[in-house]
């Protein structure tokens, strides 16, 4: 491999004595299976060829990408799997299949793959269900999109930029795909207006990057000053405070703001997800007002602070972290592993870290998950962490190899990057991480663990926030409160709230019904009026009624007799509507359409009921003459 750039992939059809990878054993079997789902024999047909040997590679690549934990996203790898999957639906596509074929294909890869990594076997089912739900996935944004894009195409026969981009950045559209049904229906696709707001995006992310950097923020500047100084040693895990020396005092990111650079300290700067220290550094001539501690470069800890007096290199210093604030994070950052081993326990091992904040006053924990948790599962979760809480087990930190680590059980992130050497963090009998933060000595230490909300963030991701310790009493005694109030209001005890809420509501419901019964029985008196006489067409205008209302009205008229109903006016006086309703001599549709113009708006339906907006209220009465002189009225 090293000498002649042989690899495993090339020596393997040799061999085995067949002319291509995708005839060796670790290919041909999903091969099989993509030529199983296609219908296309592979080896008839060149194009055909390259399109069931895409279906093979890829499904190989899905099974190891998420069987390291990565889920489909936006951005990073997430949206590289994202890609890789989407490629593979849409070959299948011209292929003429389509039913899904992620399942099936990673499927057979997975339990090729099983083999040399057993870890895919045991994680198979979770890892057939992740791409088979991208691909339900796509296959709605497929429909979603197309939609967008067949309306842009009504409108002529060239798709703008920004439509091209917008289905591009919102609904997961490849230019190269707009671009091809584009072509499918004799349109074009401004290229360059797309290709100018994906710049202009670009540039809105660089320049918040670049304000979030800062002016201390040039890697020259930090380079030269770990050239010159040497690696900063933390001493945190062991000392809240330290004597030091200072080594350096960088520019800030704001006038009255500094940099200082010790040789020794023992303020953890940012990372993990643990926030950085606050705290006071102390010379003969100043004190500094610690903000905020960054690792900016690999071994150099800058303290970003406010200081009253002078501080300069060469002086020794006292730094000094704000304990309190330390041990709330410790008790959070404990806290966050507890709920992640529960999470796995209650949801499976599927179940990974895609982020977290161990901030003093609260937590947050990103997990790779499909779904909201049900009731139950969250208090499952809530009881295995508090239980984990009250047996006060030791919290170990174990300094080891990471050969040693992963025998030991301990979890590792895809991305994080590791060395030989690697700090486990055992907390309890049921969590085992790989972990750089600060952590309480026992978990009793932690107190109270409560969940403030659990929701999704983007695709298969979801976030728990939570509080512990004297965050976590202060939240359940608000919530107390907040009971006692309810049954003050509601005139029962604390026990008798839901009970009285439950009552409340159901009298709300009948109370809804009632309206809505009222509702109906203006609406169909209002529609005996109109249909008065039996007149083939019904064309007038009603204020005051939502679009909804305007398209019952327009129903319950055709429903008296006429062919035709158009009913137009402005629920408030700032926007136009109108529906349509016809017996199919007339196209609704259509006809709705061409009306909207008129108030510059737009909409759609059925041939037999249609609806649509705008925002010319001046236009309502243009739009009624246009109807009365179409259908003769």
């Amino acid at each position: 491999n090293i000498d002649t750039g042989a690899g495993l992939e090339r020596i393997l059809p040799v061999l085995q004595g067949v002319s291509s990878l995708f005839e060796t054993d670790v290919f041909r079997p999903v091969l099989a299976a993509a030529e199983s789902l296609t219908g296309v024999r592979y080896g008839t047909d060149h194009a055909s060829d390259v399109s069931l040997r895409i279906l093979a590679d890829h499904a190989r690549a899905m099974a190891m990408v998420v069987g390291d934990g990565v889920v489909p996203s936006n951005e990073g790898r997430g949206y590289v799997l994202r890609r890789v999957i989407r490629r593979a639906v849409r070959r299948a596509f011209q292929l003429g299949v389509v039913r899904p074929v992620t399942p099936l294909l990673v499927g057979e890869a997975t339990s090729v793959l099983s083999s040399a990594y057993p870890e895919l076997g045991d994680r198979a089912d979770a890892i057939v269900e992740t791409v088979d739900r991208e691909e339900t996935s796509f296959r709605r944004t497929l429909e979603s999109g197309a939609a967008i894009l067949e309306e842009e195409l009504a409108k002529g026969k060239k798709v703008s930029g920004e439509v091209a981009f917008r289905l591009h950045d919102t609904h997961g559209f490849p230019i190269e795909l707009t671009m091809e049904m584009a072509a499918e229906a004799g349109a074009l696709v401004d290229v360059e207006g797309f290709e100018g707001a994906m710049a202009e995006q670009r540039r809105r992310a660089q320049a918040d990057a670049r304000a979030r950097r800062g002016t201390a923020g040039e890697e020259t500047l930090y380079r030269e000053q770990l050239e010159q100084s040497g690696p900063s040693v933390f001493t945190g895990y062991q000392h809240y405070e330290e004597p030091a020396r200072v080594v350096g005092v960088l520019p800030g990111a704001e006038p009255d703001l500094v940099e200082i650079v010790l040789d020794r300290t023992p303020f953890y700067a940012e990372g993990g997800g643990q926030v950085g220290d606050t705290g006071v550094i102390t010379t003969e001539t100043g004190k500094g007002r610690v903000l905020d501690t960054q690792a900016v470069l690999p071994g150099l800890i800058v303290h970003r602070a406010r200081v009253e007096g002078d501080i300069f290199a060469g002086q020794d210093a006292l730094a000094v972290i704000d304990a309190p604030r330390r041990e709330d994070i410790r008790r959070n950052h404990t806290g966050t592993h507890l709920l992640h081993s529960a999470l796995r326990q209650v949801l499976g091992d599927h179940v990974h870290q895609q982020g977290s904040l161990v901030a003093p006053d609260r937590l947050h924990f990103d997990f790779s998950h499909p779904s909201g948790l049900r009731p139950e599962e969250l208090r499952d979760v809530l009881t295995l962490t508090n239980t984990d809480v009250l047996s006060d087990s030791p919290v170990e930190v174990i300094e080891t190899t990471m050969d040693r680590a992963k025998a030991m059980g301990a979890l590792a992130f895809f991305g994080d990057k590791y060395g030989e050497e690697v700090r486990v963090v055992r907390a309890g009998p049921h969590s085992t991480e790989l972990c750089g933060g600060t952590h309480v000595g026992t978990l009793g230490t932690i107190g109270p663990v409560t969940v403030v909300s659990e929701a999704s963030i983007g695709a298969n991701t979801r976030r728990i926030e939570a509080v512990t310790g004297t965050g976590a009493l202060g939240l359940l005694e608000d919530r107390r409160h907040t009971v006692d109030e309810a049954a003050r209001l509601l005139r029962v005890g604390p026990d008798g709230v839901v009970d009285a809420l439950e009552r409340l509501l159901d009298r709300q419901r009948q109370a809804d019904k009632e309206i809505q019964r009222l509702h109906s029985q203006r609406l169909d008196d209002e529609a005996a009026l109109l249909a008065d006489g039996s007149p083939r067409v019904v064309v007038r205008r009603r204020d005051g009624l939502t679009p909804d209302q305007l398209r019952e009205l327009a129903q319950a008229v055709r429903r008296r007799g006429p062919s035709v109903v158009v009913v137009a006016g402005s629920p408030e006086g700032t926007k136009a509507s109108v529906a349509v309703a016809t017996d199919g001599t007339v196209d609704a549709g259509d006809t709705v359409r061409e009306l909207a113009a008129l108030v510059g708006g737009g909409g759609g339906g059925s041939p037999e009921l249609a609806v649509a907006g705008g925002r010319q209220v001046s236009g309502i009465e243009a739009l009624l003459e246009e109807a009365r002189r179409r259908l003769g009225a």
